[in-house]
């Protein structure tokens, strides 16, 4: 077996200083350890106490007195022992700054400063910013002068650490205030219990696994002391419990598991607010002397509910016995600290599978094409093709539309800053096109941008993420297309940026998308994946049911007609390169074993796509494009990686394909179980204690629900069981239900973002899907004929169709019954039809794959006789005609008066196309989004001359 490669050390000049945020919890504490581990300096500590402290120097308080005290129960800070705080600066030699807390807690998980105070304009006088943070603003918000404050002692700062691990909550409140600061957010614990640990030390059920964690704290030396409990399975004879401790950690999970809350994510390392812990040791190269708090100075305060926690008299330290050498017992404990693999199981399969002979994993690639049973069908017309899937006969005007925004490079001419001043206009266009639309950014679920250059991309992130001022904007894709972007305008000559934007015009000013619109944006550095550090989030999505043009919006009363949790969720996932997540860096790579780095990065970048898509739910993925940067002879680092694109596409189709074949060895006895068990919330990250007051699915600790206890099990990326078996072929039917991935192919493009070698990008993730709610069409070969005026030249194109249902009955049906009255449709058999599928949406993803028909070489002429303005029309009538095929033609014929199947997104080959025909605008240029590349490539490595994704939705 291969050795699972270990995250790299932090490279030379990657070392920041850091602002520990401790709350007295073993969390913030083991964090900040996870900092040292990687060569961080810690130059302050930062504690957040409550506004009246109640400290006295004696224990002379009243009976009365005492039974009054109460915790301030923040959401946002441990406060229960916050009298011990001040002897960490002594006991770590740290110093240690501290502040009180104001405000309350006002919003929800995602956080948005906007609406709670000023944005930090500069450092200004620390007095001053406190006043800003009023009682009715975000408790959040108390962090700002704290950290000013340390700023000006320590104006080396520059990251500041938390202990967030599965609470959204806590993690985007920091990720908020560090971004105004400048500083660099750090969540070494961010998703740690998920993350791989050794098989050695992995335990056999949720309790044990999730528990891993509090052995980890163990086997460094610390010692955190449960110093309050709020859960039924907890009472008040756990206190003073050592969770860092073999013995209270298996006390714990017994209890909780007869409680019936040991499944619940984080129940039983107390992420949920089961219990609260105070650090009173650690390892000696963080705590120079031990925190003592003696029996007689601890009391029990019972707040009722189950609820109960330890006041505390005093607190002193003493000295450690020293058995070795300071400094040979500091570098043993900083070797205890356990980093997780680079990989998952998963993934080390899939680079080990990458790692061996080129010909069999090629030969496998051929077999499972082969499964594809390709026949050609020679000028499909209205009359041929009638496979029927049975969808409505009525195509919608799809609210997901599709915005282009080209640079004009005359505007810029002879500027210094050409590409700020571009992109300013572009933003100033966005902007406009919104407000004349209604609409707000939030409507905006991902972007693609296009560069010339990638060093340009700084100053566009900047510009273009003033566009965004609430939390979770959209995914983003982007690349440098280099000088064939000019292929993109016949009228602006040499443009730098162009931006496509997916916008939902359902959610408009007058819409709450909070309940439809869902995001994952993680900006702290972790060990999951790469922090989105700025204005793109890891992934949108939003449910099947909000594309439904008889939909009602929320209404103002708080009541909504449909909130869009049901049926299938659709999401956007940002594109993906090989960054080690917690040092932001690429792999290091020897340069002589270009192939094992290419592999590695392959690995790790889809990785990268599969964590984020497990985290959302994605149970299946319509189509995947791998993007690969240009090799040139003077290209010095590792995106180079010099060898065919033939060879990178059949390396990256054999990625793809193991990470799905992975699923189907490694649980072929879940195969067959319904998804539904499988699929957690969209936002299911916690739960946060925000969940545990206000969210319904969590207000009791114990699971109650079929729902509730399914909710815990392991979502599973792919989800076989969605799958539907709609194709003709017997054989068929039973390989692609197990085997075929979604479509793949690759593209070649100038530049990816930090050099890297490889950047994936899954089109659309589907989240949420019932059993046998996805088809994945068999796919076909169309001959098409296309006239230039110089005589016919036949096409090959390969056609590959995906279809997602909602349910066919839900509750939610009965509440659009209201709605039909209203429609104007005189066809009772529609109305009837209609009215049998809840008017529920259906979405059909059409890949249409032109192949270049060449030969394995591009032609002589960079404009080859496919480039005339008709090219792409043959192309789309083609889409359109094989997306009549498959509706329900019992109901008389189809409705021509709808929309026909929308371009979603055009890549092209711009050796082989001309400028003009690239999306059909004619000399005006591009009229659909449009990825000019080098080259494209299909999963066996050979040519392709265009792949355009179109989507329709059906009701």
């Amino acid at each position: 077996m291969m050795a699972t490669p270990a995250a790299p050390p932090p490279a030379q000049g990657g070392r920041l200083n850091v602002i520990a945020l401790i709350s007295g919890g073993k969390d913030s504490f083991f964090s900040l350890l996870h900092c040292l581990a990687h060569g961080h300096r810690v130059v302050a500590l930062a504690n957040l106490h409550p506004p009246e402290t109640n400290e006295h120097e004696g224990s002379q308080q009243e009976e009365e007195e005492e039974e009054g005290e109460e915790d301030l129960n923040s959401f946002m800070y441990q406060t229960v022992g916050h009298q011990v705080i001040p002897l960490y600066a002594e006991a770590t030699g740290i110093p240690l700054y501290r502040q009180p807390i104001l405000g309350g807690a006002t919003q929800g998980k995602d956080y948005s400063h906007s609406s709670t105070a000023a944005a930090v304009q500069g450092e200004g006088d620390n007095n001053a910013k406190a006043k800003q943070v009023k009682d009715d603003d975000d408790e959040t918000e108390s962090m700002i002068p704290l950290l000013l404050a340390i700023k000006r002692a320590h104006p080396e700062a520059n990251a500041i650490c938390a202990g967030a691990i599965l609470s959204t909550y806590q993690r985007t409140r920091v990720e908020s205030v560090a971004v105004r600061l400048g500083l660099t957010p750090l969540a070494f614990l961010w998703k740690f219990p998920i993350l791989p640990v050794r098989q050695h030390l992995a335990g056999g059920d949720v309790a044990t696994t999730d528990a891993q964690l509090l052995d980890d704290m163990a086997a460094v030396g610390m010692e955190a002391r449960i110093i309050k409990v709020a859960s039924g399975g907890l009472d008040d004879s756990f206190l003073w419990n050592n969770v860092a401790d073999r013995l209270g950690k298996e006390r714990i999970a017994r209890s909780m598991r007869r409680f019936g809350t040991a499944s619940e994510k984080g129940a039983v390392i107390g992420e949920g607010g089961e219990f609260e812990t105070l650090v009173l040791d650690g390892p000696r190269q963080l705590f120079r002397k031990r925190i003592l708090v003696e029996e007689k100075d601890r009391r029990v305060v019972r707040e009722g509910g189950g609820c109960a926690w330890l006041s505390f008299r005093s607190a002193k330290l003493e000295d450690k016995d020293v058995t070795v050498a300071a400094s040979d017992e500091e570098k043993s404990d900083t070797g205890k600290i356990r980093i997780p693999d680079l990989l998952d199981a998963r993934f080390v399969g899939v680079l080990e599978g990458l790692n061996t002979s080129a010909s069999a994993g090629e030969e496998e690639a051929r077999k499972l094409l082969a499964l594809l049973s390709l026949e050609p069908q020679h000028s499909l017309s209205k009359q041929e093709g009638t496979f029927q899937l049975g969808l409505p006969q009525s195509i919608n005007d799809s609210k997901l539309q599709q915005w282009c925004f080209f640079g004009n490079a005359s505007s810029s001419a002879g500027s210094s800053n050409a590409v700020e001043t571009e992109t300013s206009l572009l933003v100033s266009q966005i902007r406009q096109r919104l407000q004349q639309s209604n609409l707000t950014p939030s409507a905006i679920l991902t972007s693609t941008i296009l560069l010339r250059h990638m060093a340009d991309f700084p100053a566009v992130n900047s510009v273009y993420g003033a566009l965004f001022d609430s939390p979770n904007p959209p995914s983003r894709v982007c690349v440098a297309c280099g000088d064939s972007l000019s292929a993109l305008t016949n009228n602006n000559g040499n443009i730098s940026i162009a931006i496509y934007l997916t916008v939902h015009t359902g959610f408009t000013n007058k819409s709450t998308t909070a309940q439809r619109r869902q995001g994952l944006h993680v900006q702290s550095r972790s060990y999951w994946a790469p922090a989105n550090i700025g204005p793109y989030s890891q992934a949108i999505s939003i449910p099947l049911a909000s594309l439904s043009s008889f939909s009602k919006p929320p209404n103002s009363t708080g009541g909504n007609h449909d909130d869009g949790n049901g049926g299938p969720r659709l999401v956007t996932i940002a594109g993906q390169i090989p960054l080690v997540p917690a040092t932001m860096a690429l792999p290091p790579a020897e340069s002589e074993q270009q192939r094992q780095a290419l592999n590695t990065q392959l690995a790790l970048s889809l990785q990268h796509l599969w964590r984020i898509g497990l985290e959302v739910g994605v149970q299946w993925w319509t189509s995947a494009v791998a993007y690969f940067p240009a090799a040139t002879t003077t290209t010095t680092d590792s995106s180079s990686f010099s060898m065919p694109m033939s060879e990178k596409a059949k390396l990256a189709s054999k990625t793809w394909q193991s990470a799905h074949q992975w699923s189907s060895s490694k649980v072929a006895s879940d195969e067959e179980e319904d998804s539904d068990a499988n699929s957690d919330s969209d936002d299911d990250d916690g739960p946060d204690l925000w969940d545990r007051k206000f969210n319904p699915r969590y207000m009791s600790f114990a699971v109650t629900s079929t729902e509730d206890s399914s909710s815990s099990s392991e979502p599973k990326l792919p989800d076989w069981s969605v799958l539907s078996n709609n194709n003709n072929s017997k054989d068929y039917k039973k390989k692609r239900s197990r085997t075929i991935p979604p479509f793949f192919f690759a593209a070649q493009v100038a530049e990816l973002p930090r050099s890297a070698g490889v950047e994936w990008h899954a089109h659309l993730g589907i989240a949420k899907a019932g059993s046998k709610s996805v088809t994945v069409l068999e796919s076909f070969q169309a001959n098409i004929n296309s006239d230039d005026g110089t005589g016919e030249e036949e096409r090959v194109v390969e056609v590959h169709q995906t279809v997602v249902r909602s349910p066919a009955s839900t509750s939610e049906q009965d509440d659009t019954d209201d709605d039909m009255d209203k429609d104007d449709d005189d066809d009772d058999d529609k109305g009837v039809k209609n009215e049998a599928l809840g008017r529920r949406p259906a979405l059909l993803q059409t890949i249409m794959v032109e192949r270049h028909m060449g030969g394995s070489s591009p032609p002589s002429s960079s404009v080859s006789s496919s480039s005339s303005s008709s090219s792409f029309t043959a192309v789309d009538e083609l889409a359109w005609l094989s997306t009549r095929r498959l509706i329900n033609q019992g109901h008389g014929e189809p409705d021509n008066g709808r929309a026909g199947p929308s371009v979603m997104v055009r890549y092209v080959d711009v050796s082989l196309s001309a400028a003009a025909a690239l999306g059909g605008g004619g000399g005006g240029g591009v009229s659909v989004p449009v990825v000019p590349c080098a080259s494209l490539w299909d999963a066996d490595g050979e040519r392709l001359a265009s792949v355009t994704i179109y989507q329709s939705v059906f009701e």
